[in-house]
C-alpha cells in the first residue's frame, strides 16, 4: 500500500496555477518533515520546497521563491504545493517525500527522505 500519494498535476499554460497534494499515512506524516522534488527528462531529481513538522518552517529553491507555496494540514495528513506563475521550465514529474527525522540533516538532500510518492506530471506549455 502506497504511503505517499500525490495528486493535482496536469497541463497548464504559462502563467497559470496548479495545486499539488500529497496524502500520507498518519504514522509517517505525524513525525516527518515533508518535501517536494521534481525531475525533468534527462535531469537529476531536484529539491523544490519543504516544510518541517515541528514549527512549520518552510524552505524553497531559489527558482520558485515568490511563486510556489508549501503548506501542510496536520489533521488531513496532507502537504500541498501551490504553484503560481508557472513557467515552461517548471515542467517535470513532481514527487512528494517524507523525512521522519524532520530535517535533522537539512531538507535539500534527497538522501534524507525515507518515503517517496509515485510522482505526478506537471506540464507547462508556452
Amino acid at each position: 500500500q502506497a504511503q505517499l500519494v500525490e495528486s493535482g498535476g496536469g497541463l497548464v499554460q504559462a502563467g497559470g496555477s496548479l495545486r499539488l497534494s500529497c496524502a500520507a499515512s498518519g504514522y509517517i506524516f505525524s513525525r516527518s518533515g515533508m518535501g517536494w522534488f521534481r525531475q525533468a527528462p534527462g535531469k537529476e531529481r531536484e529539491f523544490v520546497a519543504a516544510i518541517s513538522r515541528s514549527v512549520g518552517r518552510t524552505y524553497y529553491t531559489d527558482s520558485v521563491k515568490g511563486r510556489f507555496t508549501i503548506s501542510r494540514d496536520n489533521v488531513k495528513n496532507t502537504v500541498y504545493l501551490q504553484m503560481n506563475s508557472l513557467k515552461p521550465e517548471d515542467t517535470a514529474v513532481y514527487y512528494c517525500a517524507a523525512d521522519p527525522e524532520d530535517f535533522s540533516w537539512g531538507p535539500i538532500d534527497k538522501s534524507v527522505y525515507d518515503y517517496w510518492g509515485q510522482g505526478t506530471q506537471v506540464t507547462v506549455s508556452s
